[in-house]
């Protein structure tokens, strides 16, 4: 992250994505072109979108690009809420990965050529509910700018995620609604 790397979002960039992330219809399409793009926006390794299991403290992947499926099935992503990107609510950087102590899988991480991670976290209302993960095998160097600019989307991103998921459980009780007898459903 530094001053010196030319920025790679501008406006028009920035309201295309918007736009995209506020009106694709398949949210799986979503996130896979979010994580392709943004490997050639920034001419990265890879990019992975996880979206935190708060039961069980777990990061689940629902997009990446870049990444071997050895690498993505390496283990559970735990997250400890009280140090890092889901304490903080700020974008973190490990620029080391192999060495670094936060690193959860290191000779994985070595394995797949992965050296440094920078983490972006996915909110809802300053609640960090996932992340967007960019991976390089040298370290990431990324605007500033760009990093604030990678944060405002990854905000929408924690909107529509959060949508969904009220979307999906309105489904999930018209189907059960729906199954209910009909004289039960007249009183409901």
């Amino acid at each position: 992250m530094s001053q010196k790397q030319e920025r790679k979002f501008d406006l028009r960039h920035f309201r295309a994505i918007t736009n995209a992330i506020s009106t694709y219809e398949d949210f799986n399409l979503l996130v896979k072109h979010l994580v392709e793009g943004m490997c050639k926006t920034f001419r990265i390794r890879g990019a992975s979108i996880m979206i935190l299991d708060e039961v069980d403290n777990q990061l689940f992947r629902v997009a990446s690009h870049g990444i071997s499926e050895s690498y993505m099935e390496k283990g559970p992503v735990c997250v400890d809420r009280n140090q890092g990107v889901f304490c903080t609510g700020k974008p973190e950087y490990i620029g080391d990965i192999v060495s670094d102590e936060r690193t959860q899988y290191p000779e994985s991480a070595a394995n797949e050529g992965i050296s440094s991670i920078l983490s972006i976290p996915v909110t809802f209302r300053d609640v960090v509910i996932g992340v967007i993960r960019i991976y390089d095998d040298k370290p990431v160097d990324i605007h500033d700018e760009d990093v604030e600019s990678l944060c405002a989307l990854a905000a929408q991103l924690g909107i529509l995620i959060e949508c969904n998921g009220l979307k999906n459980f309105v489904e999930h009780i018209k189907m059960s609604i729906d199954t209910l007898p009909p004289r039960i459903r007249g009183h409901v």
